[in-house]
């Protein structure tokens, strides 16, 4: 899997993109108060009891972990979840779904600004828990956690939303789940909106939800960044895939 960079790239659209969204450095100093947070949870010795509604954990045999150990093997890492928060701003996202809560970390960054509105969707009730302790702390007030099994809680938060502007697919890493959710969540899109799909070559069953995504009728853009895939629905990128560099 060759990665390109900017000087191979002559899709408009894709130069920009990358150049200014995807290699672009954030500074943003608000946000230093979301890795302190991260940083307290790396080193919390605390032990949950997990209860996993997907495919489990390749990082854990047991259900009982502790919080650190946790946060070392599911949180988005920084570098990942600023460029959330740039792809959010660059396409002014402000309907925002999350499938996959965990501990919260992603979920700060994804709802910073006050004028979004984020659901996050959760299965376990002890992560439930800590993440919405760090929302308190947080001031976090513009989100919603959804509890239970995302089969049973998503149709009903789309049935009630008018447009989904991002989504953050970060839960059930099973080809069939990942499809499900993806095509719940496509009747929803507009042309401007971004899916991103983590963990598109955790399994050879990602890689295969990945594959049957980028064949969607509603997709006409993707960009593989290896830990995500990125998707675009704009008609005017007339399908084009791309492995980026980042």
């Amino acid at each position: 899997m060759n990665a390109v960079d900017a000087h191979s790239l002559h899709s408009p659209f894709f130069f920009d993109l990358y150049t200014n969204v995807i290699r672009q450095q954030s500074s943003d100093q608000r946000l230093n108060n979301i890795e302190a947070y991260r940083k307290e949870l790396l080193a919390n010795e605390e032990v949950l009891v997990i209860e996993d509604l997907g495919s489990g954990s390749r990082h854990f045999e047991s259900t009982s972990r502790k919080i650190r150990s946790i946060a070392q093997s599911s949180l988005s890492p920084e570098k990942f979840s600023l460029l959330y928060r740039r792809l959010i701003n660059y396409f002014n996202a402000k309907y925002i779904l999350e499938l996959g809560t965990s501990l919260g970390i992603t979920t700060l960054y994804l709802g910073w600004q006050t004028d979004t509105v984020i659901n996050t969707f959760e299965g376990s009730p002890s992560l439930i828990r800590i993440a919405q302790q760090l929302f308190d702390r947080a001031g976090f007030v513009n989100n919603t956690i959804t509890a239970g099994n995302i089969d049973d809680t998503l149709p009903n938060v789309l049935s009630g939303m008018h447009s989904v502007d991002f989504a953050l697919l970060d839960a059930n890493h099973l080809h069939v789940p990942t499809l499900r959710y993806f095509e719940a969540i496509s009747a929803k899109v507009q042309d401007r909106s971004v899916v991103v799909v983590d963990d598109i070559h955790y399994s050879r069953e990602m890689e295969r939800a990945w594959r049957e995504i980028k064949l969607h009728p509603k997709v006409y853009a993707t960009a593989d960044l290896y830990r995500c895939g990125l998707v675009f629905f704009d008609p005017s990128l007339a399908k084009q895939h791309f492995v980026l560099q980042f």
